[in-house]
């Protein structure tokens, strides 16, 4: 009997995933690669160092919970060979696509040509107005995404970690003139990194999310939770950025330079009246 490897994209996935009828092993990508350091040889030391310290700093994860949570489960990958085939499930959103790519990357180490590889990515579908992610399904309706997977050969692998080599360098203007839309499989590279330029900084120097955020804070009586909230709600409609609350509340917090606070309510602070407006 084939045996399968599932690599989910998150822990909401693996809950709807774990009530449908589809069979195989499971591990799960907790990373967030588009936020914080990177380096190109995803799994090396240096890579591991940035984002233990990254976690622990910024976000106030410990290294020990990042270990457990993050670096056991993407360790299991370095032996595939016991499985027939490896299927990736993400999403079109930023979030995914960047950590879709890094996924590449790193299985291309422990390539081995007697394993299919497959992807399973939701986005676009007839019928529907909004891109739908993996949790807009429920556990019955996952067996018919999987017969939609896309087989990803090593070439396919090769052009995603090219992806994620340009992705590393940041420069605007690289991101600009490499086409993200070779592969067809990899039907969202390009939005999700047209989404990504707009992080740079704007003449203000504000990027998209920042501006967004204070012309929250200017224009409502808001705490902590009801900005982030306000944040997710725009990010589905206007973005596809797909964040969570962490990264949000991470970007908020580094703002402190704009706003003042009273009874857990922020207001913007003259510094940020005025660069809202700049």
């Amino acid at each position: 009997m084939a045996k399968t490897l599932h690599i989910l994209n998150g822990d909401s996935t693996a809950s709807i995933f774990s009530q449908s009828q589809v069979e195989g092993d499971v591990i799960i990508w907790r990373e967030m690669l588009c936020e914080g350091p990177i380096c190109k040889e995803v799994g090396s030391d240096e890579f591991w160092k940035k984002r233990y310290n990254y976690f622990e700093n910024d976000l106030g994860i410990g290294k020990l919970e990042y270990f457990d949570k993050t670096i056991k489960e993407i360790v299991k990958l370095e032996n595939v060979a016991k499985y027939d085939e490896i299927i990736l499930w993400f999403e079109y959103d930023l979030f995914c696509q960047i950590n879709l790519m890094a996924l590449c990357t790193y299985l291309l180490e422990s390539y081995d040509k007697s394993v299919m590889y497959h992807l399973v990515c939701t986005g676009k579908e007839n019928g529907k107005d909004q891109l739908q992610t993996l949790g807009d399904y429920d556990a019955k309706s996952y067996p018919q995404l999987l017969g939609k997977k896309k087989k990803l050969s090593r070439k396919k692998l090769l052009f995603a970690k090219k992806c994620w080599e340009i992705y590393v360098n940041n420069n605007p203007e690289e991101l600009k003139a490499f086409d993200f839309n070779q592969k067809p499989d990899f039907a969202y590279f390009q939005m999700a990194i047209i989404q990504h330029l707009e992080r740079f900084p704007k003449s203000n120097g504000l990027n998209q999310i920042q501006q967004k955020m204070l012309e929250l804070i200017d224009g409502e009586n808001l705490n902590k939770n009801q900005i982030i909230r306000e944040m997710l709600l725009w990010q589905r409609t206007e973005t596809v950025y797909g964040f969570g609350d962490l990264q949000y509340a991470n970007y908020l917090d580094k703002l402190n330079a704009y706003y003042s606070m009273n009874d857990e309510i922020y207001r913007l602070n003259e510094s940020g009246k005025r660069i809202i407006n700049a």
